[in-house]
């Protein structure tokens, strides 16, 4: 079937409800928009599907519909601040129109951006963006869905004054959904970053979209793809047959590690790849924190070491993979010396914090009662009280071995979801039953307490 394209000239002025401002993109079967939503008042882009209602005898077309299915049958069903939220999807049924679906706008640039030599991005910030990656990718498999289309031109990069601060993946049209009853393409993808047995058509898991994501990686990080050939039959020769050349050498600061890392997710057999999608995060977020790959920037906490330390504390045990990115984008991560005033007696009780490293002492009328190290919070009782009588704190809480805390305030708080929210509120009722339970054996049994 010849390839239609949308010229300037045929740019719609509405589709549905909203107002198209201009043209993001275009694919082979459809055409993408930024467009206004008139009734949230925010930006959204629609993917419009280009030939709506070809012949029903037309393979092509059968191929692009089951594709608008499948991203269609995720409307509104995956929720992760790493994926592209799917808000609405309208069929050509509803309006005798072509089909489309609404997505979360992201501005900015795809990571295909950053694979010239010329635009590669620092190493440690390749290892974090492959981490969320991962993370996200984790949560997609939870759902029932490999993505199977896992390439740099489908991660999104998320921009702040010009720098890349995060990622989203994208485009869910090749997606096998490992609940679904209806029959589902096979042979999908972009050879570049297929695994072997994707490209045979057999049956795949996460490790194929482990692998994908180990070539996004290399890319990135070499600029050019592990495997790269003129035509595509030798092309799927160096995939089934050669291993790709190490990283190390290739570029400055690629060391050992991180090559094993990568080539190891690049294993022809499934079964040499990492597992699943947590082991190959926890390789990911490991060089980080080990420092196997160079820090562009030294002395910061970075996101894969945030929320490690969070799944790590008591406090957030109950906390999923989603509220836990939450709590990493919301809270204010601060660092304290020894002997600094955390909270003083008579300070009203505007914030409260939990201890992620190091150790605090609490002292009544100049007298130690309590150490409070990793994992306890303080503050909270002032913070939760009900009236501004009863919101002052009773005691001096000061640093006694450095110490870092994962600070909230109402404001923060109450940009939460409810469901981090409803986490928060179960994880102070523990606190609070802890307290009580120390102030009754304090009561009944001073002598085991001292």
């Amino acid at each position: 079937m010849p390839r239609v394209t949308a010229s300037a000239d045929d740019l719609p002025a509405h589709i549905g409800r909203y107002q198209v401002l201009r043209r993001l993109g275009e694919g082979a079967t459809s055409d993408v928009f930024l467009a206004r939503d008139p009734f949230q008042g925010h930006d959204v882009a629609i993917k419009r599907m280009r030939a709506w209602a070809p012949p029903p005898d037309t393979p092509a077309s059968d191929f692009s519909n089951r594709f608008f299915s499948a991203e269609a049958a995720l409307a509104g069903r995956l929720h992760h601040p790493n994926v592209v939220a799917i808000l609405d999807a309208v069929a050509a049924e509803e309006t005798g129109e072509a089909p489309y679906l609404v997505m979360e706008y992201v501005p900015g640039v795809t990571l295909k951006h950053f694979c010239r030599s010329d635009r590669l991005l620092a190493l440690d910030q390749i290892v974090e963006l492959a981490f969320k990656c991962a993370m996200a990718l984790g949560y997609v498999y939870r759902q029932g869905l490999i993505h199977r289309d896992v390439k740099p031109a489908n991660l999104l990069a998320v921009l702040d004054g010009g720098q890349v601060v995060d990622v989203k993946v994208s485009d869910f049209g090749s997606a096998l959904n490992l609940n679904a009853d209806a029959t589902q393409i096979h042979r999908v993808g972009s050879l570049a970053y297929m695994p072997p047995e994707q490209i045979e058509g057999g049956d795949v898991d996460c490790r194929a979209d482990i692998y994908a994501l180990g070539a996004v990686l290399y890319h990135l990080i070499g600029g050019r793809p592990p495997f790269d050939a003129p035509h595509q039959m030798a092309l799927m020769h160096q995939i089934y047959h050669q291993a790709p050349l190490p990283l190390v050498g290739q570029r400055e600061g690629v060391s050992d590690a991180l090559d094993a890392v990568v080539r190891r997710a690049l294993a022809k057999a499934p079964h040499e790849r990492y597992p699943d999608w947590d082991s190959f995060a926890q390789a990911l977020s490991a060089l980080v924190a080990g420092q196997q790959v160079p820090l562009n920037r030294l002395g910061e906490v970075r996101d894969s070491e945030r929320f490690n330390l969070l799944r790590s504390l008591e406090f957030f045990a109950e906390f999923g993979d989603v509220q836990l990115w939450e709590v990493v984008r919301r809270a204010r991560w601060r660092r304290y010396p020894v002997d600094h005033a955390l909270f003083k007696r008579g300070q009203e009780g505007n914030s409260f914090h939990i201890i992620a490293q190091g150790e605090v002492e609490v002292f009544r009328d100049g007298r130690l009662v309590a150490t409070l190290g990793v994992g306890t919070s303080v503050g909270e009782m002032a913070y939760l009280a009900p009236n501004p009588d009863l919101r002052k704190h009773s005691a001096d809480i000061k640093v006694s071995q450095e110490c870092t805390t994962i600070c909230f305030q109402p404001e923060t708080v109450g940009q939460l979801s409810p469901e981090c929210q409803h986490r928060f509120d179960r994880g102070f009722i523990r606190v609070l039953v802890r307290r009580l339970h120390a102030a009754h054996e304090a009561l009944h049994h001073p002598r085991r307490i001292l």
